[in-house]
């Protein structure tokens, strides 16, 4: 019952006597749907009804498309090498709505005057071997499916969605004209030269504008453009509320990716409503609209740039478009019958055809001539003539796939999506003279060639590129602070020192330097901190390492002067054997003070500090038991001689020596848990790396109160010692070495907390040496002194004379 009703409908409408110029008789037809009248208007039916879409408003553009279509096949029919002895054909509609056309295509459908939907593909009379059209991607979304069946071949010259690529829903859809993914490539690519950001998207409410809108989304989600404002327009639109609000929000960059009847329609408004001072960007289905640039105030509206195909001249064109008028006016008054194959072409009209928007005109063009080199393949043709064989649609479509000609100067190559790979377009400029002049061309292949020459730009603010953006750029060595949904719009922050701005990277965002880096308040880049140390050829490291090596001679040297007087009373009342350990101290110290200079590694931190606080941790025990030894002797001993005798008994001094270089020892083991380690400063100087030494005062302060005890009780007895007699009175030296101990640390320690240069490590050397030249000079040059040149001092007699002289003063 269905295959009945269909045959009868499609008998009923278009088994009937159309104009010639839709019909054309040949060996293979090629089928044709162009949209040579609009009808957009919605129109509500209360049961399904085809349209008359000659009862509408007609294109003169889409009409030409047709007509060069016509003129594509008589021209291929004429040629000697394409085809040979081979005539094509044609059936061509008016393919006016993409709801109410579908006769149209039922008809290309047919067999016979049926539809046999049932049927095995090699058991059918295929009417036409492929289509061509339908012009916008809607119209292709609604026809495509009743061809993809059999893969009959349909070439779309205008289908620009991205749907299409999908061959798993499209598997015989073939497009000539260049797909939206690339305009939108062409629109973002301008927008970005310009530095332009904060852009509005206005487009037609249909698939192939909403396409164009996702892809533009998506383009610009890496790229500093902000979409401030979109909006989808119709016939109901309102265009004032629409500029309003492209006003209230200062946008001065307007995108419209529409149709050719819904930009004529914004733009009408546009000059309606007194809309100035933008810049629009217009997609190739209407810049190169003729009536726009001509219309009254269109310079008003600011500056108008778009991008369009090449305009090419294809010969002969122009005289097929003047000879058919010249045969219309015979056929003019020739009674029609509705199958939406009249035109309504009045006469005399041939120029307004020809001066009409020429967009599409080559994708016509090589979609026909597509068509016809692949049936060449099929038909096996030759010099001589072609093969006589059946040719089923799915063969042509495989032909097509592989085509590679040249037309007009330019290859005919599909890629694996069924796009044909031109991807060339000139940029244009509407200037004053109401054309749409070349100023620029973006090509995708072989490579991506970007060219525009601004210089033919006549920008409606006096030479002067406009800006549209939401916020001004922010200075150098500022970081933007994103204030609303846009991150176009942003107030700026300056980055502090030790941060960097990389516009490049995050524009956002205030990096932090490297530990080896440095910066400046409001940089956008870190410089390399200097490394600074003192180094072992440094002049002031030498002087102090030779200085050290001077103490450590005086130290051999006073060793071996007290071993040769060691039997003399200055030398035992200096101490005696204990005087070599106190000598032998000194001298292990002073191996810290070479560790003080040249690069820092953990070995040298370690004995730039272990050697000199255990072994001068032993020194000040040595004295500590020196200066009790002399007040026990002359003062304790009266009121506490068992003390004395003990003392004696046990040999306590050794014991106190040998005990505080044990327990020393075991305290510097702390230095396990955190050792001192190379340690870079940085907050001293910004622009450098101070290489220091760094010990844990916390972990090593145990370590430190062996020493400071030692120090305090030498402090103790040295006051209980003040009157003894002079050469027994050791106490004294020890008490000055102190003294000026105590000063040289207290100053070292305040100068490291005001000052973290690298010569604070010059000063901790210079501080080790001073302690170890205080007990040198302070308690053992006076005894040489006495040893080589006051002899006469250095006798028991003279010894024994004191003391007696001191008894005799306490006694009275």
């Amino acid at each position: 019952m269905k295959p009945f009703l269909a045959s009868l409908c499609l008998l009923g409408l278009f088994l009937t006597q159309c104009r010639s110029e839709f019909n054309l008789k040949g060996d293979f037809i090629i089928g044709g749907l162009f949209g040579i009248h609009d009808a957009s208007d919605t129109v509500h039916h209360d049961r399904p009804e085809a349209i008359n879409c000659s009862s509408h408003q007609f294109s003169a553009s889409n009409y030409r498309r047709f007509q060069l279509m016509r003129f594509s096949v008589e021209e291929i029919n004429n040629s000697t090498s394409l085809l040979p002895n081979v005539s094509l054909g044609y059936e061509m509609f008016d393919h006016c709505s993409d709801a109410l056309s579908f006769p149209g295509v039922f008809r290309l459908m047919s067999v016979n005057g049926s539809i046999q939907p049932w049927a095995e593909p090699n058991d059918k009379v295929y009417k036409v071997i492929a289509v061509i059209g339908p012009f916008t991607s809607t119209e292709a979304m609604t026809v495509a499916p009743f061809f993809m069946p059999d893969l009959i071949p349909v070439v779309s010259y205008g289908s620009s969605s991205s749907i299409f690529s999908s061959k798993v829903k499209y598997p015989s859809f073939l497009r000539t004209g260049n797909p939206n993914k690339d305009v939108i490539d062409v629109i973002v690519t301008m927008v970005q030269h310009f530095n332009w950001s904060w852009v509005a998207f206005l487009n037609s409410d249909d698939a192939y504008a909403n396409d164009g809108l996702e892809l533009f989304m998506r383009k610009i989600k890496t790229t500093e453009i902000c979409l401030a404002y979109t909006k989808s327009v119709n016939q109901n639109t309102d265009y004032s509320q629409i500029f309003k609000n492209i006003e209230d929000q200062r946008i001065n960059v307007i995108i419209v990716f529409a149709s050719e009847v819904a930009a004529e329609a914004l733009i009408e408004s546009a000059v309606q409503l007194n809309v100035t001072n933008k810049v629009w960007i217009a997609a190739d289905t209407w810049s190169l609209n003729k009536r726009l640039l001509k219309m009254n105030g269109i310079r008003n509206i600011g500056t108008v740039l778009g991008l369009s195909q090449p305009a090419l001249t294809i010969a002969g064109f122009s005289e097929f478009i003047t000879s058919f008028e010249t045969q219309s006016r015979y056929t003019e008054n020739m009674p029609q019958k509705f199958c939406n194959q009249v035109s309504n072409w009045d006469t005399g009209r041939a120029k307004d055809i020809l001066d009409a928007d020429p967009s599409f005109s080559y994708p016509v063009y090589s979609a026909v001539y597509a068509i016809a080199h692949a049936l060449h393949k099929v038909l096996q043709c030759g010099t001589a003539g072609c093969n006589n064989i059946i040719v089923y649609p799915n063969m042509v479509l495989a032909e097509i796939q592989k085509s590679n000609f040249t037309l007009l100067n330019r290859t005919v190559l599909f890629d694996e999506n069924g796009v044909l790979r031109s991807g060339l377009f000139s940029l244009v400029f509407w200037n004053s003279s109401g054309d749409a002049e070349e100023v620029g061309l973006y090509s995708f292949y072989p490579t991506v060639t970007f060219f525009i020459n601004i210089s033919k730009i006549n920008w409606h603010t006096d030479g002067e590129v406009p800006a549209s953006v939401c916020s001004p750029e922010c200075s150098k060595g500022y970081a933007r602070i994103q204030n609303r949904i846009h991150k176009c719009c942003f107030t700026c922050e300056i980055c502090p020192a030790g941060t960097y701005v990389n516009v490049e990277e995050n524009p956002y965002k205030c990096v932090l330097c490297k530990s080896t880096e440095w910066s400046e308040e409001g940089s956008t880049s870190c410089n390399l901190r200097q490394l600074e140390y003192i180094q072992l050829t440094d002049t002031v490291a030498i002087a102090i390492m030779v200085t050290t090596w001077v103490i450590v001679g005086l130290t051999l040297s006073v060793s071996v002067l007290f071993s040769i007087n060691y039997n003399t009373p200055v030398v035992r009342s200096a101490g005696g054997p204990m005087c070599f350990l106190i000598l032998g101290c000194l001298g292990l110290c002073s191996i810290s003070v070479f560790f003080h200079f040249g690069l820092p590694t953990p070995a040298s931190c370690i004995l730039r500090y272990f050697p000199f606080i255990w072994f001068y941790t032993v020194c000040l025990a040595c004295f500590v038991v020196r200066s009790f030894q002399i007040v026990c002797i002359f003062k304790i001993s009266a009121k506490f001689p068992s003390l004395l005798i003990w003392w004696k008994k046990y040999h306590g001094q050794w014991l106190l020596i040998s005990a505080a270089f044990v327990v020393q020892a075991v305290l510097l083991l702390t230095f396990s848990y955190d050792p001192p380690r190379p340690y870079n400063e940085t907050s001293w100087r910004p622009e450098q790396i101070v290489l220091f030494c760094y010990m844990n005062l916390k972990a090593t302060s145990c370590s430190l109160v062996l020493p400071i005890s030692f120090a305090c009780l030498c402090f103790v007895f040295s006051y209980m010692a003040k009157d003894l007699p002079k050469n027994y009175n050791e106490a004294k030296g020890i008490t000055f070495s102190l003294l000026l101990l105590t000063f040289t640390w207290t100053i070292f320690i305040t100068v490291y907390m005001l000052y973290r240069g690298k010569y604070i490590q010059t000063l901790n050397a210079v501080t080790v040496l001073l302690s170890l030249y205080y007990f040198l000079v302070g308690y053992f040059l006076p005894k040489c002194y006495i040893i080589l040149f006051q002899p006469n001092k250095n006798t028991q007699q003279y010894f024994q004379s004191l003391i007696q002289n001191y008894t005799k003063t306490i006694s009275q």
